[in-house]
């Protein structure tokens, strides 16, 4: 492998952006196509698109021959804002879905480790956690404290970065609100679209617990189908 392809592919691997390592199995060829920038004129484009979302390597034909591609995707992080009830449910389902989860809570009276045992909880502000591990496109973002000082920040950021997945609780006239602060803060339109909100897929959700399911299946679905995410 060309060592100056390697470097960039650890360089974004240790950054958490995803690639494509394409070899050609005719000649040894290979080349490295990054996500997010221009390869719409390539003729495996539409491929690239399908192995970005599902994360698999695999031969493929061209009209050059057959190609290998191996898929270098960061794996996907849930973080949680709020050491909630739905947290607590949401929290083991996902790791088992082979989301890396995160819970940031400040209150600590909810952020405890006897209510999420090996979890990865961190008892601090959003603005504090996020300098030193800022989202990316691979992470999904939750917000349910109902508390606009904990839950404003990290939905705004996560906005601005292109979370793959923004949700956050709270009743149409809560999400209102929300709105019209995100409005005043700078934030286009289009962009606040993007938050799902009510919370998680419509299955008539009641309960915390069945909360956290409707959660976890919008955040595979922004995942792994193209468009998941809400327009």
């Amino acid at each position: 492998m060309d060592l100056s392809l390697l470097s960039q592919l650890n360089a974004g691997r240790a950054a958490r952006r995803a690639a494509i390592l394409v070899t050609n199995m005719t000649d040894g060829s290979q080349r490295l196509i990054k996500q997010n920038v221009a390869y719409r004129n390539d003729l495996l484009a539409e491929e690239f698109d399908k192995r970005f979302l599902s994360g698999k390597s695999g031969l493929v034909k061209t009209d050059a021959g057959e190609a290998f591609l191996t898929v270098s995707v960061p794996a996907p992080r849930l973080v949680l804002i709020g050491a909630v009830h739905i947290s607590q449910a949401l929290v083991p389902m996902a790791e088992i879905a082979g989301f890396n989860v995160s819970v940031i809570d400040p209150r600590t009276a909810f952020a405890t480790e006897d209510r999420f045992p090996g979890s990865s909880l961190l008892a601090e502000w959003p603005e504090d956690v996020l300098r030193d591990q800022p989202f990316d496109p691979y992470t999904a973002v939750a917000a349910v404290t109902h508390d606009p000082k904990i839950d404003d920040y990290p939905l705004m950021e996560a906005l601005k970065t292109g979370c793959f997945y923004v949700g956050a609780l709270g009743s149409k006239k809560t999400h209102g609100k929300r709105l019209e602060r995100f409005r005043e803060a700078g934030l286009s339109v289009d962009v606040m679209s993007r938050i799902e909100a009510p919370i998680g897929l419509d299955i008539g959700a009641a309960s915390p617990q069945e909360i956290a399911v409707a959660v976890l299946a919008s955040v595979i679905k922004a995942l792994r189908k193209p468009g998941g995410v809400p327009a």
